[in-house]
């Protein structure tokens, strides 16, 4: 959403042995407890031996892995990065993994890619190691650590590969839930954070999903007075899910930094080590895909393609086509390969929108992605920007009109033929500040970014032009809860059959992650192979 900073039940289904609880089980326990109890020191081992205990380094003083996090490969079976940060160089930056049961056997250096905030003049170093040759559907343990510090340790799971039942979660604008600012009156949230913005990150851990997609505007550095502190409360407050789970992240208006690389993304493309998509060495990460069982998953960069200006400096049309490219080659791909059966998009800013008062729909989006996502029948599109919760009908083709209206295929609520037309499902409640799920039109109606006009000094960017229009494609809208997120659970169906993905849509009520239902829908299609 593009915003100024403001001045001011429980029915969690299983999902398996979670990491948190693999950590505290068996042999994990065992190589955990010994790492802690030494005083930091961490546990190697050699493959198929017990751990033996890994000694300190003699230099001192460094600063510890920070923002510990994960992100799939290509391959989400095989392919796993598991990234730090700091803000002063350091020395042998590594990673140790192995299994469980036998230690750590093996250990893969750290690649050290560096960027320095215009603001601030900081400069933030970011170490990615990047593991590959995984087993698939395979619980890991690892420890990262440079030289000088305490190891810091995680679990990985990785993907099947294959068709195999699955679960991912979503939410975008997050923000943080820490106090950055001391301002006149005290310390204050300069980055549009709320505390729910820490319990929305307890909430994904209860369902332990598979990876967790963030649909842009993550932490809001852009509107703060120091941006690297944002960046770092972000991760220090979901590094106790994203160290043990992949948030593969949608880059959103609110990561446009002014004077952070050639098209602001500097520090997102820095702290981020995403799946490659062959983009130019400045455009890399703001595009992407991954494969995990029989989903891929593809993640865009709307700025690109978007009529809003949203972020610290207007950047649409900066790819020169390259991203609309990638996207038409890599949906062929996805479509032509059989061991898929789902397409699922993620990115920030939305196709839809009932709400009135706030960013709306952009007309850039219908005209360069839908004809996309119609040719090749995207299944799924997640979103936020719009900092609440609703759900189109599958949609298929649009109006004639100055908007290019979606036009919807069906209107069953609960079960959704997805080769019928795709469902747009905005999720923009993840903690922010100002939630929007009180400011829906009283009839679904849609404001559509048509064009912007002169830059405004009073808001400090270039003027959305709005129109209007009817929005027969709404299919329903959360008035009541202003934080929550969707679970997704991939069942693969059988031979010959449907395979089908049940969407549940939780609100986050309150601390520790207290969550309840709204809504469920099952979206259908036959099964490829």
């Amino acid at each position: 959403m593009v915003d100024e900073p403001q001045r001011a039940g429980d029915d969690a289904p299983t999902a398996g042995v979670s990491r948190r609880r693999l950590l505290s089980t068996g042999a994990a326990a065992t190589i955990v407890g010994a790492g802690l109890g030494a005083g930091g020191a961490g546990l190697l081992g050699s493959p198929g031996q017990g751990p033996s205990l890994w000694v300190r380094p003699d230099r001192s003083g460094a600063q510890p892995v920070g923002g510990l996090h994960l992100q799939f490969g290509n391959d989400a079976a095989t392919e796993v990065v598991v990234s730090w940060h700091t803000t002063d160089p350091v020395h042998h930056p590594r990673v140790m993994i192995g299994m469980p049961s036998s230690g750590f056997g093996r250990t893969v250096q750290a690649e050290t890619r560096t960027y320095r905030d215009a603001k601030s003049n900081t400069e933030v170093h970011v170490h990615h190691a990047r593991l590959d040759n995984l087993k698939p559907d395979t619980d890991y343990v690892y420890s990262a650590v440079h030289e000088g510090t305490s190891p810091e340790l995680g679990t990985i799971r990785t993907a099947p590969s294959g068709r195999s039942p699955l679960r991912f979660t979503s939410f975008g604008d997050q923000a943080t839930p820490t106090l950055g600012r001391l301002g006149k009156n005290g310390y204050r949230n300069d980055n549009l954070g709320s505390p729910a913005a820490g319990d929305i990150t307890t909430a994904i851990e209860r369902l332990g999903p598979l990876f967790n997609l963030v649909n842009g505007d993550l932490c809001y550095a852009n509107l703060a007075h120091d941006r690297i502190r944002t960046w770092s409360d972000w991760f220090d407050n979901n590094t106790r899910s994203a160290r043990h789970r992949p948030w593969m992240p949608a880059a959103g208006n609110h990561e446009n930094e002014l004077g952070n690389g050639p098209v602001g993304y500097a520090a997102y493309q820095s702290y981020f080590a995403l799946p490659d998509s062959g983009a130019d060495g400045e455009l890399r990460g703001l595009w992407y895909s991954f494969t995990a069982g029989s989903v891929r998953v593809i993640s865009l960069n709307n700025d690109d393609v978007c009529y809003q200006d949203g972020g610290n400096f207007y950047v649409h049309g900066y790819s020169g086509g390259a991203q609309k490219r990638w996207l038409e080659k890599e949906l062929a791909d996805a479509r032509a390969d059989n061991r898929l059966d789902w397409v699922v998009v993620c990115m920030h800013q939305t196709a839809i929108s009932t709400a009135d008062h706030t960013n709306g729909a952009d007309l850039g989006i219908r005209q360069e992605w839908l004809p996309l996502f119609d040719r090749y029948q995207v299944d799924l599109v997640v979103c936020g920007h719009e900092h609440h919760y609703e759900r189109s009908h599958p949609i298929r083709g649009t109006q004639d009109s100055e908007t290019k209206t979606p036009i919807p295929v069906a209107d069953r609520g609960d079960i959704i033929d997805t080769t019928t037309g795709t469902v747009h499902v905005v999720i923009g409640g993840g903690g922010t500040s100002s939630p929007s799920n009180t400011l829906f039109f009283p009839q679904p109606r849609c404001r559509v970014v048509t064009g912007i006009g002169t830059a405004d000094d009073a808001i400090g960017r270039k003027v959305p032009i709005y129109v209007v229009e009817d929005a027969p494609w709404s299919a329903f809208r959360d008035g009541q809860n202003p934080y929550g997120f969707v679970a997704f659970d991939v069942d693969p169906g059988p031979p010959g059959g449907n395979t089908s993905i049940k969407a549940t849509h939780y609100a986050v009520n309150g601390p520790y992650g207290s969550i309840s239902v709204v809504e469920q829908f099952t979206l259908t299609r036959p099964r490829r192979g």
